[in-house]
């Protein structure tokens, strides 16, 4: 592992200092694919896989591997699609560097074991995304949307920093392992300051006002990190605390979990009212956050099962989402579905690619969603029979926007003026969705390895 990061830095730093071509560019995307496939390899001869630990502070258990893979493939893949950047030589070296000190925050993020080394990187994460969403954004709002961004999940986090420092004193220790022994008991303050960090960071209903402004302004390789990853660090924050504070989760689970059911519900409704096709990908997120949610409080291993299910499925299908709809905004500089439509006339193959990512996103078999979402359906109908209702509204509104992104922009009278920005589909982009949609779909080949 170490050898791969000061690897990554060499590059990096060679890359700072060098005029490098587009071969250059290329291979700091294949490094990264190159190195996922060798991690995987690596971990995969572990006979007894529970805790690999690499140092005194940091270490790969199973959750931690599986998103440190997602972050590998995702990384690779947004390098595929900021070929745009490269083109039009927009601040180059300066992006390839906020992209790599991202992953590298990313990866030591979800590898730490020591809880101020996971705040840390948390918040570095959080600060290099709102850098490219500042430099790298479309409209003059993305300074806007990078203060929301900001203040709701910097100032969510204080009550995180307090309550480590709390614990710290108390307990002398930050270790993960050494608190989850001797923090057991019910203390409602501490398990809000820690919660309302990564409710945030989820986000879940009421705490989500911030993500639909910074999706809809941050260029695709921040759209891509945000939703595969970023994301996932509140569902893996909220799995490692489950374990040091399971009588605090026991007492006000259901509390949380009808707010994320009922918010899903809610937001599975805006997604039928929206015309701006990044909002709604934007806001479907935010459900199927909701529902990972949802299956988390039940304190079931299905549930804990099938939310880490849902966290790698929906990095992958809500990434490939947004890539989508980035080629029409590329052609036509409009995300409305008003403008972008008929585009079964103009790209035939691409629709077959929607068609693809909108069943997937929709839970349709073989994917992953199908898997996770079953798996959270019957924990949260083992913890209680009278959520059935809410559950099948979930899936039936899920399906049906789904079917509304796909329909509105595939089929209906093409507008005319989008003839004038006709432009062939290129062999990257079909590459890029392939990538996103293989994974997704095969990995139920090996879904009982947790």
């Amino acid at each position: 592992m170490m050898s791969l990061l000061i690897m990554y830095l060499y590059f990096m730093i060679m890359f700072m200092y060098n005029n490098f071509n587009m071969i250059m560019y290329m291979m700091f995307q294949n490094i990264m694919f190159f190195s996922c496939i060798m991690f995987m390899l690596k971990i995969s001869m572990m006979k007894n896989f529970f805790w690999v630990k690499l140092s005194l502070m940091f270490g790969i258990d199973k959750y931690s591997f599986g998103l440190i893979m997602l972050s590998m493939w995702i990384f690779g893949l947004s390098f595929l699609a900021s070929l745009k950047v490269y083109k039009m030589k927009v601040y180059l070296k300066m992006f390839l560097m906020f992209i790599y000190l991202n992953f590298y925050s990313l990866v030591l993020c979800f590898c730490s074991m020591n809880m101020f080394m996971f705040y840390f990187f948390f918040e570095m994460s959080l600060i290099l995304t709102m850098f490219l969403l500042m430099g790298w954004g479309f409209q003059p709002e993305r300074i806007q949307a990078s203060m929301y961004m900001l203040f709701y999940t910097l100032f969510g986090s204080l009550p995180l920093l307090f309550m480590m420092l709390y614990l710290y004193y108390m307990k002398n220790s930050m270790d993960f392992f050494y608190l989850i022994n001797l923090f057991n008991t019910k203390n409602l303050f501490l398990f809000m300051f820690c919660l309302i960090s990564f409710l945030i960071k989820l986000p879940m209903f009421m705490f989500h006002l911030w993500l639909p402004k910074a999706h809809v302004e941050a260029p695709i390789s921040g759209s891509m990190i945000l939703a595969g990853i970023m994301l996932k660090l509140g569902g893996y924050g909220i799995i490692r605390f489950m374990m040091m504070m399971p009588k605090n989760f026991y007492s006000y689970s259901f509390f949380i979990m009808m707010i994320s059911i009922i918010g899903s519900i809610y937001l599975s409704l805006l997604c039928l009212r929206q015309i701006d096709m990044k909002m709604l990908v934007a806001y479907s997120s935010v459900v199927h956050m909701g529902m990972m949610l949802g299956g988390l409080m039940s304190m079931s291993m299905f549930g804990l099962i099938g939310g880490f299910y849902m966290m790698i499925s929906h990095g992958l299908c809500s990434s490939g989402m947004f890539c989508l709809v980035n080629f029409l905004y590329e052609r036509f500089s409009s995300r409305s579905i008003l403008i972008n439509k008929g585009m079964l006339n103009l790209f035939p193959s691409m629709t077959l690619w929607w068609f693809l990512i909108c069943s997937s996103n929709m839970s349709f078999p073989p994917s992953l969603n199908l898997f996770s979402e079953i798996m959270l359906i019957i924990s949260m109908l083992l913890w209680s029979n009278s959520l059935m209702i809410l559950i099948m509204l979930i899936c039936f509104f899920s399906s049906l926007y789904s079917l509304y992104i796909y329909s509105y922009t595939q089929h209906g009278k093409m507008n005319i003026f989008n003839m004038f920005s006709f432009k062939m589909n290129e062999v990257n982009e079909f590459l890029l969705i392939m990538l996103h949609w293989i994974p997704l779909n095969l990995i139920f080949l090996n879904l009982f390895i947790y």
